[in-house]
């Protein structure tokens, strides 16, 4: 299906916090970008929400192309909307999060646009691209009681 517009839209993404608790302490993984943007920095794992996905699906297609991880049960956070967040253009971004049991440590692989796949403690995050921090704190606020 071929799409004109009059006026600019931006693009649409999704980037999605999974948060576990190990050895008592709340750790977020993390994907290393091997692209541009931010190309060898750490960001959640997301992407670009294709024409014909809803945004649940494509939250579920980017989490198990750069992670391995499936089957997670999603929720949906916030909408990222500064004009400046992504140097590519304008981008909005929606946020999903999601906790895995404690002591749970599932086998995660990096693919797709991801050179590695890590899990970092709150306490001591890496530089984020994008404005994944702000993500990743909204997204412990949201789920946090059932963390802790």
């Amino acid at each position: 299906m071929m799409h004109t517009y009059k006026y600019p839209r931006p693009a649409l993404t999704v980037d999605i916090a999974i948060f576990r608790k190990l050895d008592k302490q709340v750790q977020v993984l993390l994907i290393q970008r091997a692209q541009a943007p931010f190309k060898g920095s750490w960001a959640l794992p997301g992407g670009f929400v294709n024409m014909e996905e809803s945004l649940e699906q494509s939250a579920a297609r980017e989490l198990e192309e750069e992670t391995g991880l499936t089957d997670l049960q999603l929720e949906q956070v916030h909408t990222y909307g500064d004009p400046k967040r992504d140097p590519r253009g304008r981008v909005v971004s929606v946020g999903y999060c999601t906790s895995l049991l404690d002591e749970v440590a599932p086998h995660v692989r990096a693919g797709s646009d991801a050179a590695d796949t890590r899990w970092f403690s709150l306490t001591d995050l890496p530089e984020l691209a994008f404005d994944h921090h702000q993500i990743i704190t909204d997204a412990y606020l949201q789920i946090k009681d059932r963390i802790e």
